[in-house]
């Protein structure tokens, strides 16, 4: 299902959703960010229009990197688990909301349709209000918002080098406003070293503006 999603200032949104109908950028859209996009400064760049809402989480999804060097996400399989909450049934990202100029931008950045296709998936959200840092202990909104997703590719791969760059920067910032610390530990970094190298700091700063495959 793909439509636009229209957006108050406070989110207290009611959305009509048609089975069926095409997404086209024609008012403010709510779009969840789970991969590099996390990283502020990236959004800032690729969506200069761009406004940060909150926090969210997708249930019943799992987080990998794709054979394409980069995040993407699946439906989550029934799995036992050591932890005392599991995180890889569950999928953490920064919400956005996107004029449709910037949708635009964001598509090509993304690849669509080829490299992703855009979806429509009912998260919780945790708005940040008042320049402060969302509250996960009040109860999340439920909102459908746009996600980038490729669900033909679902064979967990190795990160390209320059991604981990951007995606560290994007784990910072995710951290700093609320993403939990364990779903980094349980999910991320089984794909995203704690590293920083250099040597791809300029081509990832130049695939933050604009990507190229």
């Amino acid at each position: 299902m793909s439509i636009d999603i229209n957006s108050s200032q406070s989110l207290d949104i009611k959305l009509a959703l048609t089975a069926g109908s095409e997404m086209s950028p024609q008012a403010a859209t709510v779009y969840f960010g789970y991969g590099s996009n996390l990283w502020q400064d990236q959004m800032r760049q690729r969506c200069p229009t761009s406004t940060y809402i909150g926090i969210a989480r997708l249930k019943g999804y799992e987080w990998f990197i794709y054979d394409r060097g980069y995040a993407n996400i699946k439906t989550a399989e029934d799995k036992t688990t050591e932890y005392k909450h599991d995180y890889t049934q569950e999928v953490w990202g920064l919400v956005y909301q996107l004029e449709p100029e910037d949708e635009e931008d964001l598509d090509m950045n993304e690849g669509v349709p080829i490299a992703y296709t855009k979806e429509l998936l009912e998260c919780e959200l945790w708005e940040a209000k008042h320049g402060d840092k969302p509250d996960r202990g009040k109860d999340p909104k439920k909102v459908d918002m746009l996600v980038y997703i490729n669900r033909k590719l679902t064979t967990p791969s190795k990160s390209r080098k320059e991604y981990v760059y951007r995606m560290n920067k994007g784990i910072k910032d995710a951290l700093k406003e609320g993403v939990p610390e364990e779903y980094v530990k349980q999910v991320m970094r089984k794909f995203i070293q704690e590293v920083e190298d250099s040597s791809v700091a300029e081509l990832a700063r130049k695939q933050a503006l604009k990507f190229e495959d």
